[in-house]
């Protein structure tokens, strides 16, 4: 690496210890690198000579000075269902990087190996799946939809097997935020008020800063508004370019509102109000007209997670944005939409 103008922390290693747990990548055989995001290394603060140099962090076989690979410890809603056995099963954070602009990147490198949190999966990516999202994540960030985004992608001569057996491969995603709705899911059900607070205070210090100064209430408050309000303009960005999500359980939804996860999805060719790009999705939970609905599900999944620091009525008060501001979106935009995929939302608790 040359010319390197960030700095190194480890902001999310300050989280109780049960958020993560440190592992260390399982390398990948004969790795190569496939391409590497030039112009997002320079944003990041960074410019490399040699691609090269990167193809054995990427593989896991190296790692840079500072490093400190974990796996994060989450929970969240599948299709409907609490899961509480998620994490990150074949993704690990590398460390976080702060930019010559200030602007904060968590590395996280998809397809590392196993963790304590794959349950049955193999912890590995294939070519096939980080070609797609390497390429979709850098198209919807050139539409100006937030993303997580593909800094460099290696492959390698080891066989995964899925249906058939594919290429391996890794990425190095980045983002201004690994954490999700998930993470508030498994502090409050499993974790406790205390350390539940504590992540909130956490993602407010280095995510919604200007929010820091005011009372502890009137800042959850608002901090809670404002991460509904930015989950509906997501969604509304979406519907803007026929963009389909196959899978928008709670543990992938971003909590600064970020898209998050490509594994199924699909962009509208013509447009279908009930397209489904997710095969798995047999009841079409996640069609493209009940994208709006789902995104308000799951503020009411991460509401009901804040209970235990937050007062119900203002929780209440800050899922009333969502249709406001999903609304202003759909009408700042040129795509016409139809009024039937606008959500019905409504503030319910289970009792």
């Amino acid at each position: 690496m040359s010319n390197q103008s960030f700095r190194v922390e480890h902001r999310y290693l300050e989280l109780p210890d049960n958020f993560y747990t440190r592992v260390q990548p399982a390398p990948l055989s004969n790795p190569k690198m496939v391409c590497f995001n030039h112009d997002l290394a320079h944003q990041m603060g960074f410019r490399t000579d040699n691609e090269g140099d990167w193809t054995g962090v990427g593989a896991g076989a190296e790692l840079l000075q500072g490093m400190d690979p974990v796996a994060m410890k989450y929970t969240g809603h599948q299709f409907g269902m609490y899961n509480p056995e998620l994490g990150d099963g074949r993704g690990l954070l590398l460390w976080e990087t702060v930019g010559p602009d200030d602007t904060r990147w968590d590395w996280h490198l998809k397809g590392a190996g196993t963790t304590p949190y794959s349950r049955f999966g193999d912890g590995r990516a294939v070519l096939r799946s980080t070609i797609r999202e390497y390429l979709c994540s850098e198209a919807m960030h050139g539409l100006s939809i937030p993303t997580t985004r593909a800094l460099f992608m290696i492959s390698a001569k080891d066989p995964v097997r899925r249906e058939s057996i594919e290429t391996a491969a890794a990425l190095m995603r980045v983002a201004r935020s690994h954490i999700r709705f998930g993470h508030f899911e498994f502090a409050a059900y499993h974790e406790g008020p205390e350390a539940l607070g504590t992540l909130v205070e956490h993602v407010i210090s280095l995510h919604f800063p200007h929010l820091i100064e005011l009372p502890e209430d009137q800042r959850h408050t608002r901090w809670f508004e404002e991460v509904v309000e930015r989950t509906a303009r997501l969604i509304a960005d979406w519907q803007a370019v026929g963009f389909c999500h196959g899978v928008m359980n709670s543990d992938n939804m971003s909590i600064i509102g970020d898209t998050f996860d490509y594994g199924p999805y699909a962009f509208l060719d013509d447009f279908d109000a009930g397209y489904v790009c997710n095969h798995s999705d047999h009841e079409g939970r996640y069609a493209y007209n009940r994208q709006p609905q789902v995104g308000f599900t799951n503020c009411q999944m991460l509401a009901n997670a804040l209970l235990p620091v937050m007062d119900e009525d203002a929780v209440r008060a800050g899922l009333e944005h969502y249709e406001s501001a999903y609304n202003v979106s759909v009408h700042s935009t040129t795509f016409c939409r139809p009024a039937e995929i606008r959500p019905t939302v409504t503030s319910h608790f289970p009792a």
